[in-house]
């Protein structure tokens, strides 16, 4: 009698710790946040997911230990509609960027086929809402970086009618029309065929993309466009000094021809403490980037990974410093106190980049609302920030294509 009074203590002990540790969990996001953000259509412009989609057969399917992104993970982080970057680093060109970046293309398509319970092919906003009401994730695309269409207009049309519907006019280095933020300039930022890649774009109603581009490239960008731009994975340049985020006169520029900075989750874009920390220590950078090519080879889907995994074992170790997610709700905050609520997005670059603390996955998305919440910031300017905004310039690009093919005829 005594042992089994003794067991269902121990028993009860133990659904005590359990009750307590899920009502922690739950505790992170108050019931008025969850329902703020699963009532809201969440949109992220940047993942890296389609690496693992073709490197490792990943299936979007299959909840997975690793990595950032799958469809149970994306159900449970109350993400609506998911831009799968189309990637490949800069020193791919000519012919093999067109056929890798088709191939890419074409997994993320094959992904919706497979999983049509699940997926919605989006190319436009009202897709995305249409995704909503099915109960679906809306699966998007845009080519991070002019290199993949090289050169060739006929390339930027093709990708366009595939479903393409942004274009990052760079990634981390030159193209044959503008100039990078990571590389020496060339030609002050676009030359005229890379102002008819901006037109052209305009035409097929495909958004234009200024993250990577250098200060002169973007400028040269706001210029052209009719269309109002996105920075697809951008932060604050204000906050943490690298050259891929924008600064404050740039946020306000984009912001007045309508667009929107999605602000990127990636460490060395958040935190100004860390990025000295690389700079200061680049033997540990070094060091870091030689075991991962030893353990990752070719395939970049490993290697994004495995940089995000060694960078946490560097931070664990005390040789680089925490970052907290918490930093990027203050560039969401400084983004809206430059251009307001109505110009400031998210652009995660999940699968892409190294995650702060507390941001490990898609599933923590909840807490970017509550935060904003606590901000004092309104419903409706949390529901623009976590995705409306973002469809109304897809809106708005979808009616200059219009106007422009048009006048065409």
């Amino acid at each position: 009698m005594l042992r089994a009074i003794a067991l269902l203590a121990v028993l009860g002990f133990i659904c005590g710790c359990l009750a307590l540790m899920n009502a922690g969990a739950a505790g992170d996001v108050s019931e008025r946040a969850r329902k703020l953000h699963f009532s809201s259509i969440v949109v992220d412009t940047h993942d890296d997911t389609t690496q693992r989609l073709v490197a490792e057969k990943f299936d979007l399917a299959h909840r997975d230990a690793h990595g950032h992104i799958d469809i149970p993970r994306m159900k449970e982080g109350g993400l609506g509609a998911i831009f799968f970057s189309i990637w490949m680093p800069s020193s791919v060109t000519g012919s093999e960027a067109v056929k890798r970046a088709l191939d890419q293309i074409d997994a993320v398509r094959e992904q919706v086929r497979r999983h049509p319970r699940e997926l919605l092919l989006a190319a436009t906003a009202a897709d995305i809402r249409r995704a909503r009401t099915e109960k679906k994730i809306a699966a998007l695309m845009g080519v991070e970086g002019g290199h993949m269409i090289a050169d060739d207009l006929a390339i930027l049309r093709l990708s366009a009618a595939l479903g393409v519907r942004y274009m990052t006019l760079t990634h981390s280095g030159n193209t044959a029309w503008a100039d990078s933020s990571t590389d020496k300039a060339v030609h002050s930022g676009l030359t005229d065929f890379g102002k008819d890649v901006v037109r052209e774009m305009n035409r097929l109603g495909v958004m234009v993309d200024i993250s990577h581009v250098a200060d002169k490239t973007f400028y040269d960008a706001l210029e052209v466009s009719k269309a109002p731009m996105i920075a697809s994975h951008s932060s604050c340049r204000a906050l943490c000094d690298a050259p891929r985020n924008m600064t404050d006169e740039m946020i306000k520029a984009l912001a007045a021809k309508g667009g929107v900075i999605q602000i990127n989750y990636h460490i060395g874009f958040l935190s100004q403490e860390f990025r000295s920390a690389t700079q200061a220590n680049p033997e540990i950078m070094k060091q870091m980037n030689e075991d991962v090519r030893k353990r990752c080879g070719d395939n970049e889907a490993c290697t994004l990974m495995e940089d995000d995994r060694m960078t946490r074992e560097l931070v664990a170790q005390g040789k680089l410093p925490r970052v907290d997610w918490t930093k990027i709700v203050d560039h969401i905050d400084h983004a809206v106190k430059l251009a307001g609520a109505d110009h400031v997005g998210l652009g995660s670059d999940f699968d892409g980049a190294n995650m702060p603390f507390g941001m490990e996955d898609v599933t923590r998305l909840p807490k970017i609302s509550e935060a904003l919440l606590q901000k004092n910031y309104p419903e409706s300017d949390i529901r623009k920030i976590l995705g409306e905004n973002t469809l109304r310039v897809m809106e708005k690009v979808e009616r200059v294509s219009k106007q422009l093919q048009s006048s065409d005829k």
